[in-house]
């Protein structure tokens, strides 16, 4: 399929590869523009519907409905705390045996696969407890202003 592929499409999957994480469509063509590439936002949107279409890259949706694109050299499922934001990487796929079942038992091609799941991190675990809080809020708040509190990184990968 990549011989059908656009110089734009190209160009947008080269980008993600060498980004190496995750990135939103409206990043994606900002960086793009910065670059040097002469491309329009729409055009960046279609590119990505048709490589996800054919299995080139991988599209993930976050809390809040914004979707981030990636190349499929990652296997990356996540945590995702929906008190903070904080979105962890889990270490190992509990799928992939499922994968390989579904593509021989059903004769589907899996282009990959996600696995998210919603909770609540230890860290606001804590805070829901209330009896256990090393800060006030007022504090927690500063820290993640400044970048010390352990969440105040809202992006993973």
């Amino acid at each position: 399929m990549a011989s059908n592929r656009t110089r734009n499409q190209d160009q947008i999957l080269q980008t993600l590869q060498s980004l190496n994480r995750e990135i939103a469509a409206q990043d994606l063509y900002i960086y793009l523009q910065e670059n040097g590439h002469k491309i329009g936002l729409a055009t960046v949107y279609r590119s990505l519907d048709v490589l996800k279409q054919q299995g080139a890259i991988q599209v993930r949706t976050m809390e809040g409905g914004i979707s981030v694109y990636s190349s499929l050299q990652r296997d990356r499922h996540h945590l995702n705390c929906v008190k903070c934001g904080k979105a962890e990487v889990m270490d190992k796929c509990p799928l992939h045996d499922l994968e390989h079942k579904v593509s021989t038992d059903a004769d589907f091609k899996v282009y990959y696969h996600t696995l998210e799941f919603y909770g609540l991190c230890g860290t606001c675990q804590q805070s829901e407890k209330g009896d256990d809080r090393p800060q006030d809020t007022e504090v927690i708040t500063e820290s993640i202003k400044s970048g010390s509190h352990p969440h105040s990184s809202q992006h993973c990968c």
